[in-house]
């Protein structure tokens, strides 16, 4: 096996090994905060409202990063981790879909808008009386490592951007989704998800949801440039190389 050979190699059971990992741990969060995590009515409201675990953003993203990871191993399997392959296989094209429009994006927005909200006033996202029912290493799976879990697949794994039409307008799609489910438990608990809006009147609401789709929009596009920043000179010579051999 030439060095070429061995670099992949390596690679490949380093990819195995982070999307394995990564993939067990949000599944165990998922299961975990499913199961366990039950905040009595008396200590915040809005655990007991309508929906269960699945009113909040944070549950949807944890299933989804459990499920990008399980696609994320298949592809390790069964399609192609290379840089740019003459045609990508279907299990190669859904986790770069997948990775693009929601797996980054989404675990970003999460992420950053939780300790923002956090440093602000905890009060507005995550009461204090809440942490016994919630422990520290589960926020920390749910809030922390979805955003390092995201970048390290930046970094080691290649992908191909969808077009940005069908890729933001998924993430729009997924965003929109969210809001109307936010307005569902509202309409039938009378209860809002996040304890920040309760402490805004409808207009700022408004405002506040604009600034946060805008605030993913601009998620999506810093996936873009960080792809294109780590990715797009290998891409490049990879495209030069293969013209060169059609040339010959």
């Amino acid at each position: 096996m030439d060095a070429t050979g061995v670099r992949n190699k390596k690679r490949d059971t380093l990819l195995r090994g982070m999307h394995a990992i990564a993939f067990a741990q949000f599944s165990f969060a998922v299961y975990y905060d499913h199961t366990y995590t039950v905040v009595p009515r008396h200590i915040a409201r809005m655990h007991d409202a309508y929906g269960g675990r699945f009113k909040f953003l944070t549950f949807w993203n944890a299933i989804l990063q459990a499920v990008f990871f399980f696609v994320c191993l298949l592809n390790d399997f069964g399609g192609s981790n290379e840089l740019s392959p003459a045609k990508r296989p279907i299990l190669r094209r859904v986790k770069d879909f997948i990775h693009a429009s929601f797996g980054f994006p989404v675990a970003m927005f999460v992420g950053v808008t939780f300790w923002a909200l956090m440093f602000v006033d905890r009060e507005l996202v995550l009461p204090a009386a809440v942490d016994p029912y919630f422990p520290w290493w589960l926020n920390h799976l749910m809030h922390t490592l979805i955003m390092v879990t995201t970048v390290l697949e930046m970094i080691v794994a290649p992908r191909q951007y969808p077009k940005r039409l069908s890729g933001l307008g998924g993430l729009l799609i997924f965003m929109a989704s969210y809001l109307v489910w936010l307005l569902i438990i509202y309409a039938k608990s009378e209860i809002w998800v996040y304890p920040v809006m309760e402490v805004l009147s409808w207009p700022q609401r408004v405002g506040f949801f604009v600034v946060l789709f805008l605030f993913t929009a601009i998620l999506y596009i810093l996936g873009e440039y960080l792809d294109r920043l780590i990715w797009g000179r290998a891409k490049k010579s990879v495209g030069k190389s293969a013209k060169k051999k059609k040339s010959k």
